[in-house]
């Protein structure tokens, strides 16, 4: 089984690379620290090739997808698993840059990932595509503007891409967790619910991809409080979230 994932070298990518590894998978990993990658490559016995890359670069990512194929063939399972996430306020001029930085990783890095493969698949006869979106991509949540507005983006990105491609014999996964235990969640202060180790998230991503599960919130308890999310009106939801805690602002090096 050939597979790709992006975002390898850390948090869900990670998890997702040793559970395809321990079921022999070929693999192909994208990351944007060379030291983390060598790390990770060197802790694996699996078959798999590193590249360093950053998501917003297209043309790189489609260099990339055509070593991966000359080397293993067209990829069964392309995971788009990239993201970033930083707490933004609108009213600060020095967030916009913030707001540009997670829409081009989260959502165009998702659409880069996909694009250099999507035609080896279709000559293939087969394959699934699997994006991570998030529960925060539900609602818009305080602090988190950016953030929430990109995974919401995904979301709809997915959609359409899975109503393009059902000709075509491959299958498209929405993957929307909820708090996942990750350098990511780790600097959050404030209480996570129904916090999932990230293996045990990996496991239940790879099962709804390898079902071709059109759309998953996990946890399942998570799950449950994303549809209610949904259903709040939003003179509700506007009163609660004015209370919640805010995602915290701060500077990152990925800007």
């Amino acid at each position: 089984m050939n597979i790709f994932i992006t975002g390898a070298s850390s948090g869900i990518g990670t998890a997702l690379t040793r559970h395809y590894a321990a079921q022999g998978a070929r693999l192909g990993l994208v990351g944007r620290s060379r030291e983390r990658m060598d790390a990770l490559v060197e802790s694996l016995s699996a078959d798999c090739t590193a590249y360093v890359v950053d998501v917003r670069d297209a043309e790189a990512l489609r260099r990339v997808a055509a070593d991966f194929i000359g080397k293993y063939g067209a990829p069964d399972i392309v995971i788009a698993n990239a993201g970033v996430s930083r707490g933004t306020l609108t009213e600060h001029q020095e967030d916009i840059a913030a707001f540009h930085a997670i829409f081009d990783i989260n959502v165009l890095g998702m659409v880069h990932t996909f694009q250099p493969f999507i035609a080896a698949m279709k000559q293939q006869g087969k394959g699934s595509l699997a994006g991570i979106a998030s529960v925060a991509g539900l609602r818009g949540l305080p602090g988190a503007a950016a953030y929430s507005a990109s995974k919401a983006a995904a979301i709809s990105y997915l959609e359409s891409l899975r109503v393009e491609l059902a000709g075509a014999s491959i299958s498209v996964t929405t993957i929307c967790p909820g708090y996942i235990k990750t350098p990511m969640t780790d600097v959050n202060p404030y209480s996570m619910p129904f916090l999932m180790d990230a293996d045990a998230a990996a496991r239940k991503m790879a099962r709804a991809i390898e079902k071709k599960r059109r759309y998953v919130i996990l946890p399942w308890q998570m799950a449950i409080l994303g549809r209610f999310m949904k259903l709040i009106p939003a003179r509700l939801w506007d009163w609660a979230m004015k209370h919640a805690p805010h995602k915290p602002r701060m500077e990152w090096d990925w800007l």
